[in-house]
């Protein structure tokens, strides 16, 4: 990150430089005297916690500000889910889901096309980062010459962050709802593929904070009716009342692509506002 500073004192950077060559006494190798700021040990202390949510919250934010990115389209899909050419060495029922790999690649090459037009700062590909239908989002922006943000949290079974990923535009995180917070910031529609628990979880939380006037409306796309309706009566939840009918409208089904890049267009030219968390 560049370097903004606008007063005369001694910058951290030099201080923290200097406490390295110190000389070694009882005292200067004591953790007590190291610089707060670059002392792990006292950074992963539970008491500053509200300090590490704050930074995890802040690191990305600075980046993609630097990078200069305006708006984003976010793509959520299944990291089993295999790309055509390797099906075969899946389980069938996944092999069968292979085809959505090749929809995600394309609809983010699609997207990605008319972000590079206009400058490549709007309209970013944003993804989780990890395999699957992430790996093809961000496979899809690489095709059309483009960047793409890949949003990788810690896991213990999962996961490197796909090598699609714009370097610089590729994060880590530790808190999960700081990284929802991140993949919604900008967003100017969603864009959700067959998965499991985790992409149920990130469809829910965008669909919940539009239909409780959290977030503004934007498109929410679901790729696959017959996988989603298979998988949640929506209609169910309206019948039984926990649910309004009206907020059947808050997403819709696309099988192409194609489709759901027309509809994207469709709603920016309706003039709807760009998507915020309100108090940003």
């Amino acid at each position: 990150m560049s370097d903004q500073r606008r007063h005369p004192f001694r910058d951290s950077i030099q201080d923290r430089e200097a406490a390295q060559h110190f000389e070694t006494t009882a005292q200067t190798a004591s953790p007590t005297y190291r610089l707060a700021f670059s002392d792990p040990d006292f950074l992963l202390k539970e008491e500053l916690r509200p300090v590490r949510l704050q930074l995890e919250l802040l690191k990305p934010e600075l980046a993609m500000n630097e990078a200069g990115v305006k708006s984003t389209i976010v793509l959520f899909g299944g990291a089993r889910i295999p790309e055509p050419a390797k099906a075969d060495a899946a389980p069938a029922n996944l092999a069968a889901l292979s085809p959505y790999y090749d929809e995600a690649r394309k609809f983010a090459r699609l997207m990605t096309e008319h972000s590079v037009k206009n400058g490549g700062i709007e309209n970013v590909i944003v993804t989780g980062g990890g395999p699957g239908v992430m790996e093809a989002g961000n496979r899809g922006a690489a095709d059309a010459g483009g960047k793409s943000i890949g949003l990788n949290i810690v896991l213990p079974h999962e996961q490197a962050p796909n090598r699609y990923v714009t370097p610089e535009l590729c994060f880590n995180f530790h808190y999960f709802a700081i990284r929802k917070m991140h993949f919604l910031m900008r967003a100017k529609a969603v864009c959700i593929f067959p998965g499991g628990f985790g992409t149920l979880d990130e469809f829910f939380e965008a669909i919940t904070l539009i239909q409780t006037g959290r977030m503004e409306q934007v498109p929410i796309l679901l790729f696959g009716k017959s996988f989603w309706e298979n998988v949640i009566n929506f209609e169910a939840l309206a019948e039984a009342g926990t649910i309004s009918p009206e907020d059947l409208k808050l997403f819709r089904y696309v099988e192409t692509a194609e489709e759901a890049v027309k509809h994207i267009e469709t709603w920016e030219n309706a003039g709807k506002k760009r998507s915020h968390i309100p108090g940003r």
